[in-house]
C-alpha cells in the first residue's frame, strides 16, 4: 500500500495569546492548502495551554472552513470520553454542513488524567467510556432512535464513514478495524518496557497488521500515521530549535515514567522520533520508516521542534514542493 496523501497536524502552541495563537494556526491551514496537502488535523486538549491549547474543536474548524475551499478538516483527535456524545454528534454535522462535507473526525480515549476530574469522570474508565460514547455517536449518524424517541436533525449519515480512532493498542486498533474506522498512529509512541531501543516501525507496524486483519470484508483500510518533521534550509537552526523545543519535553515524559536518553540532541531526535534537515535528509529519514509503506496519509507536524511561525510555514512549503514529491506523496491540492 502506497501514501495517497499528505496532511498537516498543528498542536496550536506559539508562546502568544490564544487568539494570536488561533490566528497562526488558519494562517499555517491556508497555506498548507495552497500548497496541495489533502487534510488539516487539529488536537483537543482541556485546561493547560502548555499541552495544546485547543479545547473546542468544532467553532474552530467551521471558522476555518469558511477561510478555506479544498483541504479536508480533521479533529485529531476530539478526547470523546471527557464529552457529551450526542452533543459532539450533533456538533460535528454542523460542522461537516458548513463545510461543505469536508470534515474528518478523529475520536481518542486520551487525555491528560487530572482533566478527567472536571468533567465527572474517571481516567481508570476512559476505555469503557469511549466505547459506549463512539456507540452513541455513530448510532445518532445513523439516524437510529435516541432516548425519548429523539432523533438527529441533521442527520449525519455518511460522517460513520469519516471516523478515525487513534491508539497506542493492539486491542485499539483491532476495535478501528472491526468497526471499518480509519486508523490514527501518533507521530511517536512510548516504548514498553525491555524495548526501549525499538524502532517506532517495530513499535506501529503490528498496530497496523491487526487493524488490516480486523477490517471487515471489503472495507477500504485508511491509516493516517502522524509524523514530527521540520525541514529547513539549514540543519543547524533547525537544530538550535529541537534543542530548545525537546528539552522542555523531557520532563514531562520522564515524569509519565517513560526513560529518556537526552545525552545529545542526536539521541533526542531518535526518542521522539523526529525528521529534521534540509529536505534531502528529511527524504532519507522518512524513507527508513516502514510503518509509511502501509499509510493511505502522512500527517507532519513540526512537534515537539516548535520552531517560529514563519519557519513553519517554510517547512510545509519544503514538504509539499521538495520531500513529498520525491518520495512520490501527495497529489496537487490533495486531489
Amino acid at each position: 500500500m502506497s501514501v495517497k496523501s499528505i496532511g498537516f497536524f498543528t498542536r496550536i502552541l506559539d508562546d502568544v495569546s490564544a487568539g494570536e495563537r488561533y490566528a497562526l494556526a488558519v494562517e499555517q491551514i491556508e497555506k498548507a492548502e495552497s500548497l496541495g496537502f489533502k487534510t488539516a488535523w487539529v488536537a483537543q486538549h482541556h485546561f493547560h495551554g502548555d499541552e495544546g491549547g485547543l479545547p473546542a474543536l468544532f467553532p474552530f474548524l467551521s471558522y476555518v472552513a469558511a477561510r478555506t475551499k479544498r483541504i479536508r478538516l480533521g479533529t485529531g483527535v476530539v478526547t470523546l470520553t471527557m464529552e457529551d456524545p450526542i452533543r459532539v454528534a450533533e456538533d460535528a454535522v454542523v460542522t461537516d454542513i458548513l463545510s461543505g462535507g469536508r470534515l474528518e473526525v478523529g475520536f481518542g480515549s486520551g487525555g491528560t488524567p487530572r482533566s478527567y476530574e472536571a468533567f465527572g469522570q474517571q481516567f481508570a474508565q476512559r476505555h469503557a467510556l469511549m466505547d459506549r460514547n463512539l456507540g452513541v455517536v455513530k448510532a445518532a449518524w445513523k439516524g437510529e432512535s435516541l432516548p425519548g424517541r429523539n432523533h438527529l436533525w441533521p442527520d449525519g449519515q455518511g460522517l460513520e464513514q469519516r471516523s478515525w480512532q487513534a491508539t497506542f493498542s493492539a486491542i485499539g486498533a483491532q476495535k478501528a478495524g472491526e468497526a471499518g474506522d480509519g486508523l490514527m498512529l501518533s507521530r511517536t509512541q512510548p516504548r514498553p518496557q525491555g524495548q526501549e531501543g525499538a524502532s517506532l516501525a517495530d513499535i506501529q507496524l503490528p498496530l497496523v497488521q491487526t487493524y488490516l486483519e480486523s477490517l471487515p470484508a471489503g472495507a477500504v483500510p485508511r491509516i493516517m500515521a502522524s509524523r514530527s518533521v521540520f525541514v529547513a534550509d539549514d540543519r543547524a537552526q533547525a537544530l538550535d530549535f529541537a534543542r530548545k523545543g525537546l528539552v522542555r519535553q523531557v520532563e514531562k515524559f520522564r515524569a509519565s515514567g517513560h526513560t529518556i536518553d537526552d545525552s545529545s540532541i542526536d539521541s533526542l531526535l531518535r526518542t521522539f522520533d523526529v525528521h529534521l534537515g534540509t529536505p534531502e535528509e528529511v527524504v532519507r529519514s522518512l524513507a527508513t520508516d516502514r510503518t509509511l509503506e502501509h499509510a493511505t496519509e502522512v500527517s507532519i507536524q513540526v512537534h515537539s521542534v516548535d520552531p517560529p511561525h514563519s519557519f513553519i510555514l517554510r517547512s510545509l512549503e519544503l514538504f509539499a514542493t521538495q520531500v513529498a514529491p520525491a518520495l512520490g506523496w501527495g497529489k496537487p491540492n490533495g486531489g
